[in-house]
């Protein structure tokens, strides 16, 4: 398996461990994870533990790739995941981030997100790349136009209530450096 490491200036990226299990049940049960991206049904640690092993850790062995641990490098903090995902019922790999709310608006986001873009394009070799978002999500929103993901579609999509925002992002487009 791939190396699933990646540093920026700021920040560590990492694959999830079962350690992480009260950072990801914080996260997944932040009031704006569960508007915009959906409620995981993780309650406990034990349903945390669950969903890193179903999920991301599934991912990196079934797919090498998955959402990875997205830390600061000055002190170790968990602040967030980032990554991508191969959703059954897309038919390129997605981009996935969030952050913790109290580590908004310092541009985390973009950063381990580019970090992730790079990565599928040059390690991974993706020339296109998928991301959804809720309808009203404008901040998500504004960090895909800027990594260069353009407006797709609406669609409907199996375990959403609602119709997804879909957004594409083709490699031969888009200067990843």
């Amino acid at each position: 398996m791939r190396d699933l490491s990646i540093e920026t200036p700021r920040l560590r990226l990492s694959p999830l461990s079962p350690g992480d299990a009260p950072f990801i049940l914080e996260l997944l049960n932040e009031p704006a994870f569960l508007r915009d991206v959906g409620d995981k049904q993780v309650r406990s640690l034990e349903d945390a533990r669950a969903y890193i092993e179903t999920g991301p850790r599934a991912s990196y062995r079934d797919h090498g790739f998955g959402l990875l641990r997205v830390e600061l490098k000055t002190t170790d903090e968990p602040i967030g995941i980032c990554g991508l995902l191969k959703r059954e019922f897309l038919d390129h790999p997605d981009v996935g981030y969030s952050v913790l709310e109290r580590h908004w608006s310092q541009g985390y986001a973009f950063e381990a997100a580019s970090a992730i873009m790079r990565y599928a394009a040059d390690e991974l070799r993706l020339n296109t790349v998928l991301a959804i978002t809720a309808p009203e999500n404008p901040t998500s929103i504004r960090v895909l136009e800027k990594l260069g993901f353009r407006f797709d579609r609406l669609a409907n999509f199996p375990g959403y209530t609602t119709s997804s925002r879909v957004f594409v992002w083709r490699g031969d487009e888009v200067d990843t450096r």
